[in-house]
């Protein structure tokens, strides 16, 4: 089966974990997803099956938009619910000095990523070294913030929504949020990402995926079994000869190739669609 399909991912379970299910009940052996979501989180996973888990490099799957509840004074190594250690009881803030931090934090944002994240120290994962104790330094990182919303307020609890760039920690927002009030700690406890790019939860519909590519479709003007049979191509053959990467329509299939000065090079061969 080649097919490609949002799907919805409860919190609780790993990303991997939540892929078999998947594969047990589409009967498929080969699949994937594109943007992993900690067990904590909850929501959108892109997944791929059979020849479409090549397509996830092509698709238009930023930015993403995450909604969180942030429980102000609460302390956690993993800013989340999963390891809270300590709370402190604070005084109720205004609404609207809430609302203008959420606000604050769109733009361009230099940060510390969490201890607790994927990012690989020496060839170990962060939260591995974490887990045992051991002595965790991430550099900083930089992410886009396109937008915030703050959804509602009710002390200790704070629920907003950020548009992001890709690989941005929400965990991190939520610890940057508390600071910015004043407030040493903060930790979610709700995370769930309601879209990658332009693809939302729709009870697992195949996508069509010639409308999810994020690059321009080109036509080759030269013999179709050329693509078919993996020939080389020339750059005279096609209508657009611009430098960049396409999708080029084969009746049934798409192809990708990458074109330049000197020669088209293929990214990917034929993929049913």
């Amino acid at each position: 089966m080649n097919r490609l399909i949002v799907a919805y991912k409860p919190s609780g379970i790993g990303s991997n974990k939540f892929l078999y299910t998947l594969k047990r009940k589409y009967s498929e052996k080969k699949a994937g997803f594109a943007g992993t979501l900690d067990p904590f989180a909850k929501g959108v996973l892109l997944v791929g099956f059979g020849s479409h888990t090549k397509l996830f490099r092509f698709l238009n799957k930023t930015p993403k938009t995450y909604r969180a509840t942030l429980w102000l004074g609460a302390k956690s190594d993993t800013l989340d619910s999963e390891m809270i250690k300590d709370i402190e009881i604070l005084p109720e803030l205004s609404q609207q000095k809430v609302a203008e931090v959420i606000q604050s934090l769109e733009g361009d944002l230099e940060y510390e990523p969490p201890i607790f994240s994927a990012k690989r120290i020496n060839g170990e994962r962060a939260y591995d070294l974490a887990r045992a104790g051991r002595e965790v330094v991430l550099n900083k990182i930089n992410s886009t913030i396109y937008s915030t919303k703050l959804i509602h307020y009710s002390h200790p609890y704070v629920t907003f929504e950020a548009t992001v760039s890709e690989g941005t920690y929400i965990r991190s927002l939520g610890l940057i949020v508390s600071q910015r009030l004043g407030i040493e700690f903060g930790s979610l406890t709700m995370l769930e990402r309601l879209n990658e790019g332009q693809f939302f939860y729709e009870n697992e519909k195949a996508l069509d995926i010639k409308s999810s590519l994020n690059i321009p479709q080109n036509y080759y003007l030269g013999d179709y079994d050329n693509i078919r049979y993996g020939r080389v191509l020339a750059l005279k053959d096609f209508k657009v000869q611009e430098a960049g990467t396409y999708w080029i329509d084969n009746g049934n299939y798409i192809s990708v190739v990458t074109l330049n000065a000197a020669d088209v090079k293929y990214e990917l061969g034929r993929i049913e669609c």
